[in-house]
C-alpha cells in the first residue's frame, strides 16, 4: 500500500466505509431476583419467560419456599424478562442444603453441588458416588436410576437372556429394544462386545412430577466403554451422556461402594494393539439394577447474608444485563435495611444502570396494627437514592400448590408493572395509576391506606398501593426514594435517563480510537439526535440539545485523547395532582371575561 494513494500505478480502487451507526435499541425491563427454591441451579442467574418455565427449572414450591416462588410468578404475569438466581443456605453441617446421592457418602451431609462449575471442580473416586442429584434439595430423594445391561457372552443363549431381562424390565415400553453391542464397539480393533446399557431416570415418590413412578428421562443404547461414539460422531459414553444430557443426575464414577451392578470392564477404553484383543473384550453384565438416591436436604431458610451472596452475581454489568433488582421481603427491619442498602450500592454506585424495587419488611406490614408508622420507620433507614423505588404493601395471593393463601412482598409485582409499562409504552412513562398501575392476580392487600395515610407515606418517599372499591388494586405513586426535590425524584425520569445513558453509551463504543475532529463529532451527533427525536415524538422528553463540537472538545480535551458530548434533556413530567375548578357564572357573562380569574 502506498503512503498517500491506494495504488502506486494507475488503478480504480473500490472501498466500503460504514457510516451507518445508530444508537441501538436496548433492553429496559430485565429484572433480577434471588430466592429460595426446591430445585434448580444454584448461583446461576437463569432467564425465565413464564411460570411454566419457572416450575420446570426451579420446581413447584412447598410452604417454606412459596413466597419467593410466587414473587417470581407474580412478576411473570406482566413480563417474561426475569432473571432468577437460586440461593441455598450457607449454614454449615446438617442445616445446609445438600444433594441426594447413591454410593458411599464420604462427605457425610456436606455434599453440595449447586451447578455445573461446582461439579466439574469436584473430584470423585471409586469410593465416592456413582449417581448424584443434579442440584441440592430433598426433591432429589425422589430420584431413582434403573440400568438394564447386556448379559455375558455372545451366544444365542446369552442374547436370549438379555431379551428376557428386557421383556421383564419395568421400563421396557420406554425403549425400542434390548441393548447389545454398539456399532462403534463392533468396529474397534479386536472383538469388542456387549457395551450397551439402557438408563431410565424415575420419579419414585412423585416429588418432581407429582405422580409416583413417572419416567422423567430415558437414555437408550448408551455405552459403558470409555470413548464410545454414536454413528454421527457424538459422545455415547454413559458418563458423558448423563452429565451433558440429564436434568436430574450427575454420573460420578464406576466401582467401589458405588457399584450397583457387576459389569465387566465398565469405564475402561477398548484401546491398544491387535494383540491386546486376541481374546476379545466384553463389557457384559450378569444382572441389572436400580439405584435410589437419598440424603438430600433443603437446608435452613435463607438469611440476609445468603440473599446478599446471591445478588453478588448481578454486580458486574458487563457480565449480566439487568435494569431492575427486586429486593426480597425479609422478616424484620434490620435485615430489610441491610439487603436494600446493599442493593442500592450495587445499582447506584457499582452498576449505575438499574434501579432497586423494594417493599418494607414483613413485620412492618403483615398483621401489623400500625403499618404506616412502622413502614416509615424502616424505610427512613434506607439509603436515600433515586435508584431506589419503595412501595408500602404485601399482596395476598393464592398458593395453588399448597392450597392456602400467603402474603408476598409487593415489590416483584411493582417491578412487573414497570416492565409492562416499558413494553407497552416506554420506560419514560409512569407505571402508576389506573392505566398502567393495576395489580392482577391479587386477592387482597395487607392493608389499604387511607388518604391521610397515603399523604404520610408519599411525603416519606413511599409509593402507596391502594384498593379502591370498584376500581381494583392500584399503584398510587411514582416517587423514587430521593429526598431532595428534583426531576429524578420520579420513577419515569430516572428510568428515562437510564435508558438513554445505556443506548447512547453503546453507540459511543463505535467512536473509540477514532480521531477527535469535526467529522467524528458530527457523526456522533447524527447518531444520537434521531434517538432523541423518536423519544420526543413518543412523549418521553419535551426538548433536547446535543453538544459535541469545539466548544466542549477544546485542544486540551483532544490532547488528553478524550471526546466530550453534552446531552441536554427536558424530561416529561407525570401528573401527580389534578385541580378541577367548577365555576358558576351568571347569564349574560362571556366566558372569556372570567377565564384566568380563578
Amino acid at each position: 500500500m502506498a503512503l498517500t494513494t491506494p495504488s502506486v500505478s494507475p488503478a480504480i480502487v473500490v472501498k466500503e466505509i460504514d457510516l451507518t451507526g445508530v444508537a441501538p435499541n436496548v433492553e429496559t425491563s430485565l429484572s433480577g431476583m434471588v430466592g429460595a427454591f426446591k430445585w434448580g441451579p444454584v448461583d446461576v442467574p437463569t432467564r425465565i419467560e413464564n411460570e411454566a418455565k419457572l416450575a420446570e427449572v426451579f420446581g413447584t414450591p412447598d410452604t417454606s419456599r412459596a413466597v419467593d416462588y410466587f414473587s417470581a410468578a407474580q412478576y411473570l404475569r406482566y413480563s417474561g424478562n426475569l432473571i432468577v438466581n437460586r440461593q441455598t443456605s450457607q449454614t454449615a453441617g446438617a442445616d445446609s442444603a445438600h444433594n441426594s446421592y447413591f454410593g458411599k457418602n464420604a462427605l457425610s451431609q456436606e455434599l453440595h453441588i449447586g451447578n455445573e462449575d461446582q461439579f466439574e471442580r469436584s473430584t470423585f473416586t471409586s469410593e465416592d458416588f456413582m449417581f448424584v442429584a443434579k442440584y441440592p434439595g430433598a426433591m432429589g430423594n425422589s430420584l431413582k436410576v434403573s440400568l438394564l445391561a447386556t448379559k455375558s457372552g455372545d451366544s444365542a443363549g446369552s442374547r436370549a437372556q438379555t431379551e428376557a431381562a428386557f421383556n421383564s424390565w419395568s421400563y421396557k415400553s420406554d425403549f425400542d429394544g434390548a441393548p447389545g453391542t454398539s456399532d462403534w464397539a463392533s468396529k474397534q480393533i479386536g472383538s469388542v462386545s456387549n457395551d450397551e446399557v439402557h438408563v431410565a431416570i424415575i420419579d419414585s415418590d412423585g416429588l418432581v412430577s407429582g405422580t409416583k413412578g413417572t419416567v422423567l428421562e430415558t437414555f437408550p443404547y448408551v455405552s459403558v466403554a470409555l470413548g464410545a461414539k454414536t454413528e454421527d460422531g457424538g459422545d455415547n459414553y454413559i458418563k458423558t451422556v448423563l452429565n451433558n444430557g440429564s436434568n436430574y443426575v450427575w454420573f460420578g464414577e464406576f466401582g467401589g461402594d458405588s457399584v450397583i451392578i457387576n459389569g465387566t470392564n465398565w469405564g475402561s477404553a477398548p484401546s491398544g494393539s491387535v494383540t491386546d484383543y486376541a481374546d476379545g473384550v466384553t463389557y457384559s453384565s450378569e444382572d441389572s439394577a436400580e439405584a435410589s438416591l437419598s440424603g438430600g436436604a433443603d437446608g435452613a431458610a435463607l438469611a440476609v447474608a445468603d440473599y446478599q451472596l446471591g445478588f453478588d452475581n448481578f454486580e458486574d454489568k458487563d457480565e449480566i444485563d439487568v435494569q431492575i433488582l427486586i429486593a426480597p421481603g425479609l422478616a424484620n427491619a434490620d435485615d430489610q435495611v441491610t439487603i436494600v442498602n446493599d442493593l442500592v450500592g450495587i445499582a447506584g454506585t457499582t452498576r449505575k444502570d438499574c434501579v432497586v424495587v423494594t417493599s418494607p419488611d414483613r413485620a412492618a406490614v403483615v398483621n401489623n396494627i400500625n403499618p404506616v408508622t412502622d413502614t416509615i420507620t424502616t424505610t427512613d433507614r434506607f439509603t436515600g437514592s433515586n435508584y431506589l423505588i419503595v412501595d408500602n404493601n404485601y399482596l395476598r395471593v393464592y398458593d395453588k400448590y399448597n392450597d392456602n393463601y400467603i402474603y408476598i412482598p409487593a415489590a416483584s409485582t411493582t417491578a412487573g408493572l414497570m416492565a409492562a409499562t416499558d413494553a407497552n409504552f416506554g420506560p419514560w412513562y409512569s407505571p402508576a395509576g389506573e392505566r398502567r398501575g393495576l395489580y392482577t392476580g391479587v386477592t387482597n392487600l395487607a392493608y389499604s391506606p387511607s388518604k391521610a395515610e397515603r399523604d404520610t407515606l408519599y411525603k416519606a418517599g413511599v409509593n402507596p398501593i391502594v384498593q379502591f372499591a370498584g376500581r381494583g388494586i392500584i399503584l398510587f405513586g411514582d416517587k423514587t426514594k430521593q429526598s431532595r426535590p428534583s426531576a429524578f425524584d420520579r420513577i419515569n425520569v430516572r428510568r428515562l435517563f437510564l435508558a438513554l445513558e445505556k443506548s447512547i453509551s453503546l453507540a459511543a463504543r463505535n467512536f473509540m480510537f477514532e480521531f477527535n475532529d469535526d467529522f467524528t463529532r458530527s457523526e456522533f451527533v447524527a447518531i444520537v439526535e434521531p434517538l432523541l427525536r423518536e423519544i420526543q415524538a413518543r412523549r418521553g422528553i419535551e426538548d433536547f440539545f446535543v453538544q459535541c463540537d469545539e466548544r466542549n472538545n477544546t485542544p486540551e480535551v483532544v490532547a488528553r485523547n478524550e471526546l466530550v458530548a453534552s446531552i441536554f434533556i427536558k424530561p416529561a413530567y407525570s401528573i401527580n395532582f389534578i385541580t378541577l375548578n367548577f365555576v358558576a357564572v351568571r347569564g349574560g357573562i362571556d366566558f372569556e371575561e372570567v377565564i384566568g380569574t380563578v
